[in-house]
């Protein structure tokens, strides 16, 4: 006779196996992600320590563990921005230095994963660096946790990566962040591929969206049409995508909105570059709020990763 168990005892045994499979886990930093390390750290009731990071008079690089990972079962917490070449290098010394020391295993968390977009050659001559970085890792740590890389050519993360390489979704915490903090809203993918986010965040909340495409009306004119019509006006519209590097996108995006007469207009991404005067340039374009997640330290950064790292970290 087979004797079901209680719900409440299955939880509590579940609860104390998670526990014992991170006994022997530990984790750091290197330059980047200090405070979601030491998140992880505190919600997964694990020890942090740093890793000290310096420079010989020469430029070289130094790198010391602060505490013993012989037999341990290190995470490494490093995003690629800022520097991503630095923070790379940085992985690579850390783990190899990791596994001379008697490390059990090495599990790398790198929220905004780099080099994923340079996934072919374009031009004669140029590397694919997607292939490199993955190499690099692939044998140096025996598990990566990203969120949302960019899958383009590379569909799926296997196919570059011989470890075991998860690819997480933040998905459904910013669903969570629009349905709390905005009334009234729409949702617009700028381009083709950012569907995959728009437009599920959209339907998780249950509100309208669409995505835009470029259409060529002569030589010298290019505009942007929906790719299914929704009403704009005196809507809060909210431009979704993964990556905000220049804003470029965005201020196409947004100059549509506006043309639509938006009550409001929002950019939420996961991974915030900014780089080259984007937020100055976005919000002169008419975008109120720029909002990005914590897989790169921003001020920006209010849509909070942590709990997606932690759950698979417990597994």
């Amino acid at each position: 006779m087979v004797v079901a168990q209680e719900p409440q005892l299955v939880q509590r045994w579940a609860s104390v196996h998670k526990k014992i499979k991170m006994k022997n886990t530990v984790i750091t930093n290197l330059s980047n992600s200090e405070k979601l390390a030491k998140k992880l750290s505190k919600k997964l009731s694990i020890p942090y320590f740093q890793t000290k990071l310096n420079n010989f008079p020469d430029g070289e690089i130094y790198l010391q563990f602060t505490k013993s990972v012989k037999n341990k079962h290190l995470i490494i917490c490093q995003t690629f921005q800022p520097n991503p070449n630095q923070s790379l290098q940085q992985i690579i010394f850390a783990a190899k230095n990791a596994k001379e020391l008697g490390v059990k295993k090495i599990t790398l968390v790198a929220p905004y994963l780099g080099f994923m977009r340079q996934d072919k050659r374009f031009h004669a001559g140029e590397n694919i660096s997607a292939n490199i970085m993955a190499e690099l890792l692939s044998k140096y740590t025996d598990k990566l946790i990203t969120i949302d890389p960019h899958l383009h050519r590379i569909r799926k993360m296997n196919w570059v990566f011989k470890n075991k390489a998860v690819a997480l979704t933040s998905n459904p915490v910013i669903a969570d962040y629009i349905q709390k903090n905005f009334k009234n809203e729409v949702i617009i993918g700028p381009d083709w591929e950012s569907y995959q986010w728009a437009q599920r965040i959209a339907k998780r909340i249950s509100v309208m969206s669409t995505v835009l495409r470029k259409v060529r009306l002569s030589s010298r004119k290019v505009e942007s049409k929906m790719v299914n019509p929704i009403e704009i006006k005196n809507k809060n519209v909210i431009i979704v995508d993964d990556i905000i590097s220049t804003g470029h996108t965005i201020m196409e995006a947004a100059k549509k909105a506006k043309k639509l007469k938006a009550k409001s207009i929002t950019a939420i991404c996961i991974h915030g570059l900014f780089v080259e005067g984007a937020i100055k340039k976005m919000k002169a374009k008419g975008v109120k709020q720029i909002i990005c997640t914590n897989t790169i330290e921003k001020p920006q950064s209010k849509i909070d990763i942590t709990s997606l790292l932690a759950e698979e970290l417990k597994k």
